[in-house]
């Protein structure tokens, strides 16, 4: 176990904000978090890979961190393997790792940012997959005693962007492994986004093929972290009704949309952009020029400048639309 009084979070959260947590503890069993769950006092953030927040300034309280490692196969059979992960481990690092092997289900899912203890908890999404497409089991350690509880993917109330770790359970349990079910005949799944056209014509396509056309796509259009700080998708992409939907879309026939359960699914991006603002900013902060989904820390910029950003670009997208759409992304 490691343990940091007054502890710099720079290199733990990728919009580079230079802001300190009065404690940072990384333990790297379920043993070492039990033994220090009676330790803590006041405020308890646990962090991942620090893509996926924003600090509005330093934490006052105890920052904690999966250094939980570990992939082992559990079981399996003709058609299917289940994974156990432990929650400290890179989530593309997994990827990779089922690619290798040849198991399927979360190649669409490459170049995430993050780590898998936070699949499970943001359910996190792109190209048509999400994880709880793939997630049988997760265990947990429940802060308040440090009994240990396991939540089958029902439990777990995955929607769009949530599930009941961001919800009735925020901040109650920590996420020690995850069991994934992936395919050993591949499902290819390439409709959505522009994953056939990068393609091209190439025959008896693979999941390598479809994790390097991912990674080509999403290097070509979102900003890495160590060089502009961002937290890659910053707004969650609304789901409208179908009525609202067919109303917009009067106005707007080119609009790109996705029937998905519940309504359409309209791209935050795409709005963003028709209100002028890819590639515009706001004193330090800014919006990508290749992605109007993501935004982006233009040098020294405060959380305060990123929120008005965003404060900013949400209205004029409901004057425009009369959609609202809200952040992805985690303010702390």
């Amino acid at each position: 176990m490691k343990e940091y009084k007054d502890y710099s979070l720079l290199t733990h959260n990728t919009f580079g904000m230079d802001i300190k947590a009065k404690r940072y503890v990384e333990y790297d069993s379920e043993e070492e978090l039990k033994t220090m769950i009676p330790t803590l006092m006041g405020e308890v953030l646990h962090m991942g890979g620090g893509s996926n927040l924003l600090f509005k300034g330093d934490y006052a309280g105890t920052v904690l961190h999966s250094a939980i490692h570990g992939i082992e196969i559990v079981e399996e059979n003709d058609d299917e393997v289940l994974v156990r992960v432990g929650a400290g481990e890179v989530w593309d690092d997994f990827v990779a790792w089922a690619v290798e092997h040849g198991f399927g289900g979360v190649e669409n899912l490459s170049l995430i940012p993050g780590e898998v203890g936070a699949s499970a908890v943001q359910n996190i999404g792109a190209y048509g997959v999400e994880a709880k497409d793939v997630i049988v089991l997760v265990e947990t350690v429940e802060l308040s005693n440090g009994q240990k509880r396991v939540f089958g993917t029902l439990e777990c109330d995955y929607a769009y962007r949530q599930s009941i770790f961001k919800k009735q359970l925020k901040g109650k349990y920590v996420i020690t492994f995850v069991t994934y079910r992936l395919q050993k005949k591949p499902q290819l799944r390439l409709e959505y986004g522009n994953v056939k056209a990068m393609l091209g014509e190439k025959e008896d396509v693979t999941i390598g093929d479809v994790r390097q056309a991912i990674i080509d796509i999403r290097n070509a259009k979102l900003p890495d972290p160590k060089v502009q700080g961002n937290a890659g998708s910053f707004f969650m992409n609304p789901v409208v009704s179908r009525e609202k939907f067919l109303s917009i879309q009067k106005d707007y026939p080119q609009m790109p949309f996705y029937e998905v359960e519940g309504g359409v699914k309209i791209p935050a991006g795409w709005m963003i952009d028709q209100c002028g603002w890819k590639g515009k900013s706001l004193g330090r902060a800014g919006v990508h020029d290749k992605q109007a989904l993501v935004l982006v820390n233009l040098g020294g910029a405060t959380s305060n400048e990123i929120i008005t950003l965003c404060e900013t670009v949400c209205k004029d997208v409901y004057e425009k639309f009369g959609i609202e759409i809200h952040p992805e992304v985690n303010l702390i």
